[in-house]
């Protein structure tokens, strides 16, 4: 059942990933395989680079697509959020250089309702991609700020709920997939706080999430063949956060936040 519920419902689908700068098939993991050259991705993780300096990013939210979008559910387009973040990044020769690294959370490949935090890079963040698009949600440089701080703190830590699910409802605890973690982040920064239970009082409040559009028949077998296809956190229709919902959240509540997309 395995490669149906891929298909259904492929948000966050992704496990391990490459733990240095380059091109590596380690960051592709949990489905994804290669549709490009590696030149090819190499030119356009520098492209979105480019694109992050010009704007004078220091930190924001980036999305990949893990899959075409003929074979995602409706209302979603990207399929794995992440945090960019302007860096000093070390690398195999010894030298530091300014760049931006990228702050995940991926699944285990051979645990995929278990969850880690991982660090990797734009090139290896866009090795598997289906398609050749990058949406980029820059929030307002108060708030990037407070971001930087957040990543940087043990807080970051505190808010990863390891066990993980690919439709985790954002209204509560108990599972958690990479938009919610990247949500759950957001609200630390803005609120800054890191009391988990207020920090999903806001979102209940606040946030609009996205109706997981399946066939509940087929999302009940996601349940019972897929570990990382769970809905024991959700009570009634499934709901979850996606790069767009995030966007518009941030849009609304956080003046001079912009959305951009990145194509070759």
């Amino acid at each position: 059942m395995r490669p149906l519920i891929t298909l259904i419902l492929s948000l966050c689908l992704w496990g391990t990933a490459a733990a240095a700068p380059g091109f590596s098939s380690a960051s592709l993991g949990g489905g994804e395989t290669t549709h490009f050259k590696a030149d090819e991705v190499i030119a356009f993780a520098k492209k979105v680079e480019r694109t992050l300096a010009s704007k004078g990013v220091h930190v924001a939210i980036l999305a990949r697509m893990g899959r075409p979008l003929s074979e995602m559910p409706p209302g979603m387009h990207f399929t794995h959020v992440a945090f960019v973040v302007y860096s000093q990044i070390q690398t195999a020769d010894g030298r530091t250089l300014p760049g931006y690294a990228i702050h995940n959370l991926y699944q285990y490949d051979d645990a995929p309702d278990k969850s880690r935090l991982v660090q990797d890079y734009p090139v290896d963040f866009f090795s598997g991609v289906a398609q050749m698009e990058a949406g980029i949600l820059i929030p307002s440089p108060e708030l990037q700020a407070r971001l930087i701080q957040v990543i940087a703190s043990p807080t970051y830590a505190k808010l990863h709920e390891p066990r993980y699910s690919v439709i985790a409802n954002p209204f509560n605890e108990g599972r958690q997939n990479c938009t919610e973690f990247t949500l759950d982040v957001i609200n630390a920064a803005i609120y800054q706080s890191a009391d988990v239970k207020q920090l999903k009082q806001v979102a209940q409040k606040y946030f609009v999430a996205q109706p997981v559009e399946v066939n509940p028949f087929k999302l009940m077998l996601g349940s019972v063949f897929s570990a990382e296809v769970a809905t024991a956190d959700h009570t009634g229709k499934p709901m979850t956060a996606t790069f767009e919902r995030i966007s518009d959240y941030l849009l609304q509540f956080d003046q001079g936040a912009e959305v951009i997309t990145v194509k070759p």
